[in-house]
């Protein structure tokens, strides 16, 4: 089983994490244990943890990912051998208990086909994505947590030509994209050796000459890094940002963009995102269904 490293010390939540169908389980401060299945939220009323037992399992957990978990350094982010994602706060920043996230890979190996039987795409909107990918545009993803803006990327990142050099940089790893030159790097925020930032690990990584980048989510200063990789040749890179909408993702890969930009007015970053963004994808979850509510394609247009 992929959760065994963990599940010793999670045993109230065993059978979620052995569970085929529940995609996120959540642990609020307050205790509750609430579950994602299908789309769909709901409270597990009859599963608790014990006292005290739920940091002591975080922190014994940390200490096996040679992570550090205590007062001081009261956040941990992580991923679990088969790629799912756990993230975790303790007191003090939350009370009277830890908060707890795992964020299961259930659509791993999911397809094109697989979103069109789901709705998240109709079949003309997977056609010209799938060109758009191919013919080597930049696309922008955006969307609220867990609307799935990761699940798009995923597995539009399939339609890369299998000799394309893609670089994947990450937070956390989750993105699993099955392509035959792919190199995954993972920013360190919160082990107990030097920080490493997304915008070093991206300065870093455009010297291993990569075809295509792709940013798991864009979230500070590394728009300002990722749109100079953009307008330097790296074209048919992926990203995903938190917006509201198709225009609101340009506008805050802008405002991003522009505290790294030293004094270039916000207009003028507007236009060179405009510029450098062939394409934004927006997608929500409405009633339960996660789906592409905006299709904006920007150059030439």
């Amino acid at each position: 089983m992929s959760f065994d490293i963990i599940i010793p010390f999670l045993k109230p939540i065993e059978h979620l994490l052995a569970s085929g169908t529940v995609s996120e389980i959540m642990v609020n401060p307050d205790g509750s244990v609430w579950i994602e299945e299908k789309g769909h939220i709901e409270p597990m009323a009859d599963i608790h943890f014990e006292d005290g037992a739920l940091l002591t399992a975080l922190e014994v957990i940390a200490n096996r990912f040679g992570k550090k978990l205590d007062a001081d350094s009261p956040i941990l982010n992580l991923r679990l051998p088969d790629g799912s994602r756990m993230a975790a706060l303790i007191p003090p920043v939350v009370n009277p208990h830890p908060m707890l996230t795992i964020r299961k890979l259930t659509s791993r190996n999911f397809t094109i086909h697989d979103l069109i039987e789901r709705k998240m795409l109709t079949e003309p909107q997977a056609e010209q994505l799938a060109d758009s990918i191919q013919h080597g545009d930049n696309l922008l993803i955006s969307g609220a947590t867990s609307s799935g803006k990761s699940t798009l990327l995923n597995v539009l990142a399939g339609f890369i030509p299998d000799e394309d050099r893609i670089l994947i940089l990450e937070d956390v790893a989750e993105l699993y994209i099955r392509k035959p030159h792919v190199i995954s790097a993972e920013a360190q925020l919160d082990t107990h050796k030097s920080q490493i930032g997304f915008p070093d690990l991206l300065k870093a990584a455009l010297r291993h000459r990569p075809d295509r980048i792709i940013v798991g989510e864009i979230r500070g200063t590394e728009a300002r890094v990722f749109l100079d990789a953009l307008n330097t040749g790296h074209r048919g890179s992926l990203t995903t940002i938190h917006a509201n909408g198709a225009e609101d993702a340009l506008h805050r890969l802008s405002q991003l963009a522009m505290r790294g930009s030293g004094g270039v007015s916000l207009n003028d970053v507007e236009e060179e995102c405009r510029r450098s963004i062939d394409v934004v994808i927006h997608v929500a979850r409405i009633d339960g269904v996660r789906a592409v509510r905006e299709l904006l394609r920007i150059r030439g247009f």
